[in-house]
C-alpha cells in the first residue's frame, strides 16, 4: 500500500514530523517516518533511521555520518537520501518540514518523485526565491511563517495544514483524460502568446498540448519531460531563455537549454520567439552596465531589455551550435517580420537590424541537412501564417 512518507532531520525535529504523521494517520492514510539528521544524536522511534538512509549513498555510510563538517554532511546525506528514494516502490506521497538543511535534503529526494506523486515542503526558506529546491518538479512549498522549532500556536496551524493537505491529495484521485493522446511541449512567453494559441488550437485535436512559460524553469520542466519520455515532441516557439542565460536576465534555464532535447531524438520544430528581450525584475533591479539600453516595464516587478545586434549574433551562434547537437529531425522557423509582440512596426522593441543578425548568425552557424533545416517566413512571430507554418513543419517531421 502507499505511503506518505513524513521526512526531516528526526534528531531536531522530531516533535514535529510525528505531529505530521499522526494527523495523516489520523485522517487514514499510512505513513513512514524517515529520518536523514546528521549529528548522529538519538532520532527517537523512526521508521527509516538515518544510517539506514546513509548507507545508500555510493560510497557507503562513512562518507556521510563522519567528521564534524555539518556541510559535506548535508551534502553527502541529500546524494544518499536521492538514491534511497530510487529504492522505495511504496511512496504515494511525501512531506517534510525544517530550515534550509531540511529543505535541500527533503528537496533532493522530492525531485526524484515522478510528476504527480504529491510533494509539500514546509520551510522558513518558503517566501523567497524557492527555484534552487524545486527545479522543474511539482513541490508544493509552504512558508511556515516561524521557525519549525517547537510545536506551537503557529507551527500547530501550518504544519497540520500541510498534513492535511498531503493526505487529501493522496486519498482524492485525479480523473483520467477522456481520451488517451500523444503529449506535446509547446513554450510561451506573453509576448508570444497568440502564436502559441493558435498552434494549440490547430493541434489540440491530434495532441495533449502542454505549455510551458518561458521563465527558466518552464524550459527546464520540458525538456525534462521530453527525456523522460513523456512527451512525444517539442515545438519550442519562444526560446528567450536564452537572453537571460548570456546576458544575465532573471529567466535563465542555464547553459543546458536544448541539451535533453538534442539527446532524446525527438521531433523538434523551434523558433526565435521573444529573442529581442532580456528580463530584469523592478527597474532598479536592473544591473548598472544596463540602465542606459532600450527598457520597457512589462509590469512594476518586470522590465524588459531590448538586445543589440552583438547579442543578437552571439545568441544565432549559440542556439545554432546546439541545433547542431539535434540527433532528431529538426525545423528551425525564422519570423522576418520579428519576434515578439513589441518587435513590430511602431512598438518600443522593433529593430531590423537586431533581428537581422540573429538570423544571419543563425544560417550561418546551422549546419543543414536532410534532417535539420532552417526555414525563413515572411511573417511576424504572431501572425497566422507564421503559426500555420510551425504547425506545418511539426506534421512534416512527425509520423
Amino acid at each position: 500500500m502507499a505511503k506518505a512518507y513524513v521526512v526531516g532531520t528526526c534528531d531536531t525535529k522530531g516533535a514535529e514530523l510525528r505531529y505530521i504523521k499522526e494527523l495523516i494517520e489520523a485522517a487514514g492514510t499510512k505513513t513512514c517516518l524517515v529520518d536523514f539528521g546528521t549529528s548522529g544524536s538519538d532520532a527517537g522511534a523512526v521508521d527509516v533511521s538515518a544510517a539506514e538512509v546513509a548507507s545508500h549513498h555510493p560510497n557507503g555510510a562513512g562518507a556521510v555520518l563522519v567528521g564534524d563538517d555539518r556541510g559535506r554532511a548535508v551534502t553527502a546525506m541529500a546524494d544518499a537520501f536521492a538514491h534511497f528514494i530510487r529504492t522505495r516502490s511504496d511512496i504515494g506521497g511525501m512531506i517534510g518540514a525544517g530550515g534550509s538543511g531540511n529543505t535541500v535534503l527533503a528537496a533532493t529526494g522530492m525531485r526524484e518523485l515522478p510528476l504527480g506523486v504529491p510533494k509539500i515542503l514546509v520551510s522558513t526558506v518558503a517566501s523567497g526565491d524557492v527555484a534552487p529546491y524545486v527545479g522543474p518538479n511539482d513541490i508544493a512549498m509552504v512558508y511556515s511563517v516561524a521557525d519549525v522549532a517547537g510545536l506551537n500556536r503557529i507551527t500547530r496551524a501550518v504544519l497540520g495544514n500541510a498534513a492535511h493537505a498531503l493526505a487529501g491529495m493522496m486519498k482524492g484521485s485525479v480523473p483520467d483524460a477522456a481520451e488517451e493522446k500523444p503529449a506535446i511541449g509547446l513554450t510561451m512567453f506573453g509576448v508570444t502568446t497568440d502564436c502559441v494559441d493558435q498552434v494549440r488550437t490547430h493541434l489540440e485535436a491530434d495532441y495533449d498540448c502542454l505549455v510551458f512559460h518561458a521563465t527558466g524553469t518552464g524550459g527546464q520542466s520540458m525538456e525534462k519531460l521530453a527525456a523522460s519520455g513523456f512527451v512525444e515532441g517539442c515545438i519550442d516557439a519562444t526560446t528567450t531563455e536564452v537572453c537571460d542565460h548570456l546576458m544575465g536576465g532573471v529567466f535563465s534555464a542555464g547553459e543546458s537549454r536544448f541539451d535533453a532535447l538534442a539527446a532524446a531524438g525527438l521531433p523538434y520544430v523551434g523558433s526565435c520567439g521573444a529573442l529581442d528581450m532580456v528580463n530584469f525584475g523592478a527597474k532598479e533591479t536592473i544591473p548598472e552596465k544596463y540602465r542606459k539600453r532600450n527598457i520597457y516595464i512589462h509590469n512594476p516587478q518586470v522590465s524588459l531589455m531590448r538586445t543589440t545586434p552583438e547579442e543578437n549574433t552571439a545568441m544565432g551562434k549559440w542556439i545554432g551550435a546546439k541545433l547542431n547537437k539535434f540527433t532528431g529531425p529538426v525545423r528551425f522557423l525564422i519570423p522576418e517580420k520579428g519576434v515578439s509582440l513589441i518587435d513590430a512596426p511602431d512598438m518600443p522593441f522593433f529593430d531590423p537590424d537586431a533581428d537581422a543578425a540573429l538570423f544571419e548568425a543563425l544560417e550561418k552557424t546551422v549546419i543543414e541537412s536532410g534532417t535539420r533545416k532552417l526555414v525563413r517566413c515572411p511573417n511576424h512571430v504572431n501572425d497566422a501564417e507564421f503559426a500555420a507554418a510551425l504547425v506545418a513543419a511539426w506534421r512534416e517531421i512527425t509520423p
